[in-house]
């Protein structure tokens, strides 16, 4: 992760790290944190906990979202205090629905300028952001929505397996990791195990991310805790919940960092930390295979 990191996350990036709650890589943005990357610009439907420790220590100039929150616990408190100016620099926002942001990784994947949406009718939001403007369509001559392409430097997926060529599978709830690496510049991906050929060749399918659109692979197991990883661990609300009163107290959310960040060498430092992280692990229950042949 030290090295997939120096070499491909740089400062100034525009930086997705996605995962819909399922397969958030914290490791990558932990590593970020203490390779001190700043003036990043990062994106993310649901900036949750890894983009609120990332403001906290200072590595954001702007945040491009659609949804902002603990989810089912509260705030981001790192994330409001620096909207709200009550410590740490500016931080600039971009704000859009889920579908917007999902469109424009949808435009930056298919390399074209903007994607259209019947969206933000009765919103305040084409008022907040001059990036959503209209378009009349020439068929129909109905008034969309549009979106900007949103083309990152850099994409971070956290995918449960894949090949040393990159070839990333990913099962369970999906969000828009496939979109975010097709419209990146470059890609890392983070796998629990790293698997032979023949397994991703023999379930093809699976395959959500192939490697030739992949810059770097890392294999990190548990490195998406808190959040979880179908088939691998758990999800972990205990994390979630106490994330609450960390985040409030900036001198405790700092005492996090100093612990579990800046204090550990890599994520197996970090595990070992943690404790008994086997508690969240995933019990079995495989599908029923496919037959390929023909």
């Amino acid at each position: 992760m030290r090295e997939a990191v120096a070499a491909h996350v740089h400062d100034g990036d525009t930086v997705v790290i996605e995962g819909f709650t399922h397969l958030i890589c914290f490791a990558a943005g932990h590593e970020i944190i203490r390779q001190r990357r700043r003036e990043l610009t990062l994106c993310r439907l649901t900036p949750d906990l890894i983009y609120d420790q990332m403001i906290a220590a200072g590595c954001a100039r702007k945040l491009v979202f659609s949804w902002a929150g603990n989810p089912g616990a509260g705030s981001l408190h790192a994330f409001r205090r620096a909207v709200e100016r009550k410590g740490g620099g500016p931080l600039e926002l971009e704000e859009y629905s889920h579908f917007g942001m999902v469109a424009r990784l949808c435009a930056g994947a298919a390399r074209l300028p903007f994607w259209t949406l019947r969206d933000y009718m009765g919103t305040d939001l084409p008022a907040a952001n001059p990036s959503i403007r209209t378009i009349e369509c020439p068929y129909t001559g109905e008034v969309l929505a549009t979106v900007p392409a949103l083309n990152p430097d850099v994409t971070i997926v956290h995918a449960q397996r894949a090949d040393a060529e990159g070839n990333a599978q990913i099962w369970g709830l999906l969000g828009v990791q496939k979109e975010a690496a097709f419209a990146s510049r470059r890609v890392i991906v983070v796998v629990e195990e790293l698997v032979d050929q023949s397994v991703i060749r023999g379930d093809p399918n699976r395959t959500l991310i192939p490697g030739l659109a992949v810059d770097a692979v890392v294999v990190e197991p548990w490195g998406a805790h808190p959040s979880y990883a179908q088939g691998y661990y758990d999800r972990d609300n205990e994390f979630y919940v106490g994330w609450e009163e960390i985040s409030r107290d900036p001198a405790a959310l700092e005492r996090y960092l100093e612990a579990m960040v800046y204090g550990v060498p890599d994520r197996t430092g970090y595990v070992e930390k943690c404790g008994d992280l086997e508690r969240l692990r995933a019990g079995s229950r495989v599908c029923a295979g496919v037959n390929y042949g023909y």
